[in-house]
């Protein structure tokens, strides 16, 4: 299957790359850190046999435009699902199934929530929403997490540190987050690297805006009762088990119409079991 790369503007002077291919009913697939659209390589060929797939570059990364975080907002999941609401809406695609990993996956999350009339289905892969996530790390067991700490810092530090070696920094997470680094050949980990290396400050605006502004878009969420209505399936490694906690049980209450199971595979599981990742999608989009 090719894929027609376009640039699509979204937003005031912000523009996304993204694949596009197939025909039928819209999926739109989000990467996670530190990836590109690139890591839905294998699910979306498969996907585009019957859908069109959407699979963008989030602002702030891979060929997506990078604006300047200049008032804390630019990079909140707000503001990046409204992004991604405009671009099915450039292609004529008022309701869309969405499925994202990582980061992807929690501005897919805030886009269910904010446009629940344009989500019609939702896939998360491998995260816990921003305050369960925030709320289970604590003692020696988050330094699992030390990268979520580090770039939640004020502008200035954290991208001095990682800018003065990038691809030290983001090759760890490709080496520790993957059970099989065959997964992630050569080609692709080159093009990873330098689509982390060339964005730096946006990826460090990204994270922090998930312990700043996220974290209160997400408590008026959940002190109003709001809740993602549509279908919902989530696939998480279990790390339940060594940080204490129960993934189904803190889902629940963010969607009530929840398949949630656990794989096997490490985190890249879209690059290290694409076959399991789209049968849980296409059994999602027939939910």
């Amino acid at each position: 299957m090719n894929f027609d790369l376009q640039r699509v503007p979204v937003a005031e002077d912000v523009s996304l790359n993204v694949a596009v291919a197939g025909s039928g009913s819209p999926v739109v697939l989000l990467h996670g850190f530190p990836q590109t659209h690139l890591m839905w390589r294998h699910v979306a060929a498969d996907l585009a046999a019957d859908h069109t797939v959407l699979c963008p570059d989030l602002r702030g990364y891979g060929d997506s435009d990078k604006p300047a975080d200049t008032d804390g907002q630019a990079y909140s999941k707000r503001t990046m699902a409204a992004d991604i609401v405009a671009l099915a809406r450039a292609f004529g695609h008022e309701r869309f199934a969405l499925a994202g990993h990582d980061r992807g996956a929690l501005v897919a999350i805030r886009a269910g929530l904010d446009h629940p009339d344009a989500v019609s289905h939702l896939a998360i892969l491998d995260v816990l929403p921003t305050l369960d996530m925030w709320n289970v790390l604590h003692g020696a067991g988050a330094a699992v997490a030390f990268h979520l700490y580090l770039m939640a810092q004020p502008p200035g530090l954290p991208e001095q540190l990682i800018g003065a070696a990038p691809d030290a920094f983001f090759g760890y997470f490709l080496d520790l987050w993957a059970n099989d680094p065959a997964a992630i050949p050569a080609d692709i980990r080159a093009a990873y690297l330098e689509a982390s290396r060339n964005a730096v400050p946006s990826i460090v605006a990204d994270y922090r805006a998930s312990a700043t502004i996220d974290v209160a878009h997400d408590t008026a969420d959940r002190d109003a009762g709001n809740h993602l209505r549509m279908p919902v399936t989530v696939l998480q490694q279990d790390w339940g088990a060594a940080l204490g906690y129960d993934a189904t049980a803190l889902w629940r209450p963010w969607a009530p119409d929840l398949a949630h199971r656990t794989v096997t595979c490490g985190h890249f599981m879209a690059e290290e079991a694409p076959a399991e990742v789209v049968k849980a999608v296409r059994e999602l989009l027939d939910r």
